[in-house]
């Protein structure tokens, strides 16, 4: 499949989806918008795909927001339908039976922050940055900033960044606990190779079962977390792979998993 605004690699397991408009600093438009949601579908009925991987072309930004150009236009319909298309990346990410990094090369402000947000892992450059500046242009954060940001950084920060619209570098976004890890960014792709070569040799099916139940988590009061927990705990008994790990541990060897 060929994409207009994004680029699509498949390699060594590893799906890289790179939001590519780098003249107007990856800015998000519905061709953008609709071509991400069609390549993380892509990526997640592919049983070779094992992680996903999303970044911005160029070495100025991940992506800087919405294309403001649009806004101008649009009537409060228009609004709303952007905030639900802009929202399924973010849900369609969280819902993906597979673990997504975000690798954060640059700005990462507005629905740039909230694709990076809506990631399992966030890995930065440390000249990367990120914010909800959009009451700074007559609007609130509409794809999830307002519930993901207080979240990860807590209400009172969140506050803080989305009414005075200020940016925190990346060195800050990791102290707050929004992003995993932050390095120079010559280092940035070999990082996020790491960690992935880490994810990749667990298993596919297992990683499936963690990442639902810490998703779930996050939904439901905790006595329901915990029974939730517990049945996928149980489910993971179902499968060959959990019989290989238990097994390959005994016998002081790699396992082989299969997925199954």
């Amino acid at each position: 499949m060929s994409y207009e605004n994004i680029l699509y690699e498949k390699k060594d397991n590893v799906a890289w989806i790179t939001l590519n408009r780098p003249q107007v600093l990856n800015s998000q438009n519905f061709a953008l918008m609709t071509e991400l949601t069609s390549a993380l579908e892509q990526a997640s009925a592919d049983d070779e795909v094992r992680a996903i991987v999303i970044t911005g072309a160029g070495e100025k930004a991940f992506s800087a927001g919405a294309d403001i150009n649009m806004f101008l236009a649009w009537s409060p319909v228009d609004a709303m339908l952007w905030s639900k298309m802009t929202k399924r990346p973010y849900e369609f990410i969280r819902d993906i039976p597979k673990p997504v990094i975000a690798m954060v090369n640059g700005l990462a402000l507005g629905g740039g922050c909230e694709v990076a947000m809506a990631c399992d892992i966030i890995i930065a450059s440390d000249n990367a940055s990120f914010g909800q500046p959009e009451v700074n242009v007559g609007v609130i954060p509409g794809a999830g900033g307002t519930q993901i940001l207080p979240r990860l950084v807590g209400e009172k920060k969140a506050k803080e960044l989305i009414f005075t619209c200020d940016r925190i570098s990346a060195k800050e976004a990791y102290e707050r606990g929004l992003v995993n890890k932050v390095v120079p960014p010559d280092k940035l792709k070999e990082t996020v190779l790491e960690v992935i070569a880490k994810i990749v040799s667990k298993s596919p099916v297992i990683m499936k079962l963690a990442k639902l139940a810490i998703n779930r988590s996050l939904e439901v009061p905790l006595s329901m977390g915990m029974q939730n927990e517990g049945e996928f705990f149980g489910f993971c008994f179902s499968t060959q792979d959990q019989k290989e790990g238990a097994k390959a541990f005994l016998e002081k060897r790699a396992p082989k998993y299969t997925g199954k």
